[in-house]
């Protein structure tokens, strides 16, 4: 018996010792790397905004076209991200632009869908593309459009209907280029992600809040990831973590940038665009998060803080960069370059934050997306 417990006790001890290095490695990754690495030169009196869209390519999180057409018109914002929500709100929004979607949605649908169900489904689809076109005029880069979250966890039926956006995107003259289909961070979500990119369907898996999601997506081929390093926090803190931690020290930040560092350290090309933002040291320290991962591939950013950001001259230091990232990344390899099923989700379960939060994430667009399924239904049935 003493024999057993001496051997369990080393595992914890020699366990405990791994993870304080990788995370204190992580932190050194965001403490080292400094504003030289800056290559565009840029005005003393520039914004925070200006600032940081010379070292991270910057997105609006927004359905609302007349706030991304300012935002983009400004020369800082390249690309934009809608959900379920954002499509929601267009579609119920009863404003005259979003009307018309709807009644084009609901026209389209009626000519091609045989049956109510399939109807409905399909004008949903076609308002997310109605919204993303006009979007798509706006910003130069991508825009991101989200398959229906209830097929969370089914490949197959997430595969049909990321090829039907695709397909209605295409017939309308949008390339496939400049469109991220969002997938959730499930099993089920990045293996459907795997098969539309092999086809040139490129896909932004989101609702990620774990590492192993991250690498995941990464080994399976993604464009890009959507982190939530607000959110991470968020579930830190209701678990006993501290309540107003220092950027460097904020959960959110340091998850976000490990998946930063891992991508660099292993030649993945997948992008790193973190998005959902909290104050780490919180009210009044809301641009927190944003600042200390500056210098990552990419951000989709509120209008709100956007604005704070716009308000703002103070130097914005470059905290992340490739060479440094992959130079301080401490973890190996996960699953020998190509993780499997079992050891995904075994490393999903263990890690509370994911497994939790996107559930929580996965419900909460449910909601969203029934609420506009049912104003949809509405317009069949009337």
């Amino acid at each position: 018996f003493n024999f057993v417990f001496a051997m369990l006790l080393t595992t914890i001890i020699a366990t405990a010792a791994l993870t304080t290095t990788r995370w204190s490695a992580t932190l050194q990754v965001l403490r080292t790397a400094t504003s030289p690495l800056r290559t565009t030169t840029i005005s003393a009196s520039a914004s925070q905004l200006e600032q940081l869209s010379t070292m991270t390519v910057l997105s609006i999180d927004t359905g609302d076209l007349s706030v991304i057409s300012d935002y983009a018109n400004s020369g800082y914002i390249t690309d934009a991200t809608t959900n379920p929500l954002f499509v929601s709100q267009a579609g119920l929004s009863g404003d005259a632009r979003y009307v018309a979607f709807v009644d084009e949605a609901v026209a389209y649908a009626r000519a091609q869908a045989v049956g109510e169900e399939a109807a409905v489904a399909l004008a949903m689809d076609r308002l997310a593309v109605n919204l993303g076109r006009e979007i798509v005029e706006l910003v130069k880069g991508y825009v991101s459009t989200e398959v229906d979250p209830r097929l969370s966890f089914d490949t197959e039926e997430s595969v049909r209907r990321a090829r039907r956006i695709i397909a209605m995107y295409e017939a309308a003259g949008v390339p496939r280029s400049r469109v991220l289909i969002k997938l959730a961070g499930t099993w089920e979500g990045l293996k459907a992600m795997q098969i539309l990119e092999r086809e040139g369907i490129t896909c932004n898996i989101t609702l990620v809040f774990g590492f192993i999601q991250a690498v995941a997506a990464a080994q399976f081929g993604a464009r890009l990831i959507s982190p939530f390093p607000g959110r991470i926090l968020d579930w830190h803190k209701k678990a006993g973590g501290p309540e107003a931690p220092q950027p460097a020290d904020d959960p959110g930040v340091i998850e976000c940038a490990r998946m930063y560092a891992y991508f660099r350290k292993y030649g993945h090309s997948t992008i790193c665009m973190p998005a959902s933002w909290r104050p780490s040291r919180g009210n009044g320290f809301e641009l927190d998060e944003i600042l200390a991962l500056a210098g990552t591939d990419r951000m989709t950013i509120p209008p709100a803080l956007l604005q704070r950001l716009s308000e703002s001259d103070e130097f914005v230091p470059q905290i992340l960069s490739a060479e440094a990232a992959a130079a301080g990344c401490a973890d190996a390899e996960v699953g020998g370059g190509c993780i499997g099923e079992a050891e995904f989700r075994f490393l999903l379960n263990q890690d509370g934050c994911a497994t939790e939060k996107m559930a929580e994430g996965i419900r909460a667009f449910v909601a969203d997306t029934e609420k506009l399924e049912a104003a949809i239904s509405s317009k069949f049935s009337a």
